[in-house]
């Protein structure tokens, strides 16, 4: 079925300044529901760690670029499989092409690439191995910054749902060059956070 697009949420009149990479820890979004979890193949077994929530062009100021045309019919069952270990939500990958890739490219395959392309150039952490009293925003940014040579740790945007951490977003130019976030780094570097073990019945 095509993707039914919510207007109210359409903003197409703003130019994308720089992009965000959303690299998610997927046993919270499991334990939360938040952010189109796939309860049979992602959180049954909830064996995922760090997985692609989305690439996001985002606007200068507040508002930021979102359903900019028509997600066209459902994306196709072999684009689903190439990137499900990265994105292991049909659901989520059919919402952020319709969301977040049809404000920069002209298909789901090409969306999905361009995420692919910086997901693989990215050396992911191991977020388990930070000591429990240990983990703070500070940590998970040092992490990714001591992962990543050539990404500042102020490119690490750092969310987190009820004091669980959630996500971080990378900051990158349009040209895909790690920057500074231009605003801000969300949650304190001194803030300690709760990481949602793997495995089943994780979900509160």
């Amino acid at each position: 079925q095509p993707y039914a697009i919510p207007q109210a949420d359409v903003v197409d009149d703003v130019p994308t300044a720089f992009n965000m990479l959303a690299v998610s820890w997927s046993p919270e979004a499991c334990r939360s529901n938040k952010d189109y979890p796939d309860p049979v193949h992602q959180c049954a077994a909830n064996a995922f760690g760090l997985t692609l929530h989305g690439l996001w062009p985002n606007g200068a100021e507040g508002r930021h670029p979102r359903y900019c045309a028509a997600a066209g019919p459902a994306m196709k069952l072999e684009t689903v499989r190439e990137n499900f270990c990265m994105m292991p939500s049909p659901t989520l990958q059919q919402h952020e092409w319709a969301a977040h890739g049809t404000c920069g490219w002209d298909s789901p395959e090409a969306y999905f690439a361009r995420s692919a392309q910086m997901w693989n150039d990215l050396n992911r952490p191991d977020l388990e191995s930070i000591p429990a009293e240990g983990f703070t925003a500070a940590a998970i940014r040092d992490a990714f910054a001591a992962a990543n040579p050539g990404l500042p740790r102020t490119a690490v945007y750092v969310a987190n749902t009820d004091g669980w951490f959630r996500e971080v977003r990378l900051c990158y130019s349009t040209t895909y060059t790690p920057i500074p976030c231009p605003r801000g780094l969300g949650t304190p570097d001194d803030q300690v956070l709760k990481l949602a073990p793997r495995g089943p019945q994780t979900r509160s």
